[in-house]
């Protein structure tokens, strides 16, 4: 079966709400229910959505109250999750989490659907995101290819119930990525033409602007249980990309602060304990050939719903 559920959060999208809408209606799969919440939009977006759900009737509109200011993370989370309560998930084969700022080539569930058949471990999978700028060109997010994108989490349903559904705080897209490979799971993404999309609201400058997104990162990096060392040498690789030297600055300033303040960390010590390991196994093997030697030690792990 194809079926497959979308619960889009957007917030004040009406900049951007058109273009992903009429990328869904175009989908060579439709989906079988798309529901999108609004998290308590002051512009435009109320109408714009209220107009395609009149027009499509696989398209539900669920409203929620102004909270007043954008709230990435835990709230988009808590309005993924307002979405999907409305719904029995057991109804679909497929669960996406979408962004309402995103341009999706046609067939990009199809592919994505088609990938899946192939490999019945991939648990959670996403295309390549770009972004615009301002020459005009088309530039990659750079997403790894061992995860799947926060903007596009297209899930299978069983992977998705397995692993106890997304977490309520900022790193809740990397967290999913690890747990579902803990499970035996594969998350992973791919760079295919037929697959990538337009991102048109870069990636972690949703709230406050790029480095404020980053010092964030670097907040849900300790939440996760990521090491000091390891989130070093990532803060140093990312100083060559942009915003150059200051973004990864803030990564490691929103990690280290969060540490000398003792903040709150993911409550899953084994879980937190098979991060730090594989991120070691990043940094001692390069992260090609470790993803590669987990992903056939953890098949031992992969025991779906119902097998």
């Amino acid at each position: 079966m194809r079926d497959y559920l979308i619960v889009a959060p957007c917030r004040n999208e009406a900049k951007f709400a058109r273009k992903t809408l009429d990328s869904l209606v175009s989908q060579t799969i439709t989906p079988k229910l798309l529901v999108v919440v609004d998290d308590g939009s002051t512009d435009q977006t109320p109408e714009i959505l209220a107009e395609y759900a009149a027009k499509h009737d696989w398209i539900k509109i669920v409203r929620r109250e102004d909270r007043g200011k954008r709230s990435v993370g835990p709230g988009v989370i808590d309005a993924f999750y307002a979405g999907l309560e409305t719904v029995d998930i057991k109804q679909f084969d497929y669960v996406c989490k979408l962004d309402l700022d995103l341009i999706l080539p046609d067939a990009y569930f199809e592919g994505l659907i088609k990938r899946m058949e192939a490999d019945p471990r991939i648990g959670t999978c996403s295309g390549k995101a770009y972004f615009i700028n301002k020459a005009g060109q088309q530039v990659s997010e750079g997403i790894a290819d061992d995860v799947s994108i926060g903007a596009s989490k297209f899930y299978r349903r069983q992977c998705y119930e397995q692993m106890g559904g997304f977490v309520r705080q900022v790193m809740w897209d990397g967290i999913d990525n690890h747990r579902c490979r803990m499970l035996g799971w594969i998350p992973c993404s791919w760079d295919d033409e037929d697959i990538r999309f337009i991102h048109l609201r870069p990636m972690g400058s949703s709230q406050k602007g790029i480095l404020t997104g980053r010092m964030r990162w670097g907040y849900g990096q300790y939440f996760m249980g990521t090491s000091l060392a390891y989130i070093t040498a990532s803060a140093i690789f990312r100083m060559g990309k942009s915003p150059v030297i200051l973004g990864g600055l803030a990564i490691w300033l929103g990690f280290v602060l969060s540490m000398l303040k003792g903040k709150e960390r993911y409550g899953d010590a084994e879980f937190r304990r098979f991060v730090r390991k594989c991120q070691w196994s990043f940094l001692l093997k390069g992260k090609k050939a470790a993803v590669q030697q987990i992903n056939e030690k953890q098949a031992t792990a992969w025991k779906p719903i119902g097998a």
